[in-house]
């Protein structure tokens, strides 16, 4: 049974900092392409940073890009998301996901990611 779980969500005043963490358990590969994504109250989900299972082939959306920085520890099911310049707008439930398959790529859409997290909450108050 695949199992991922997300930590390190809490509240923080704009400018901050937060490390968000997640571990999957249970995949039969580490070659998984992991991601996380966003949901903001009264919004859809939406895509926030993914890297490959080598950890090479990163992708951020536009948002985020040059703010949080993700990354992976070598052939581990370990993903973090390092959040810097916070802002009100960051404000949402962050989930971690894994794509189902092994050797998988990087990608942006929802829909292609197999296995989710529970969500950890990220709170910015200005």
């Amino acid at each position: 049974q695949v199992q991922v779980v997300e930590s390190g969500g809490r509240s923080v005043q704009a400018g901050g900092s937060l490390r968000l963490s997640c571990a999957a358990s249970g995949l039969p590969s580490r070659t998984n392409a992991m991601g996380w994504f966003r949901q903001a109250p009264g919004k859809e989900r939406e895509f926030v940073a993914g890297i490959s299972w080598t950890g090479d082939i990163i992708n951020y959306s536009d948002s985020v890009k040059g703010r949080f920085t993700i990354s992976r520890p070598s052939a581990k099911n370990t993903v973090f998301l390092e959040m810097n310049s916070l802002k009100p707008e960051d404000t949402a439930v962050y989930y971690c996901a894994v794509r189902g398959n092994p050797y998988s790529a990087v990608n942006t859409s929802v829909a292609t990611y197999t296995y989710w997290g529970q969500g950890t909450q990220v709170t910015v108050s200005s």
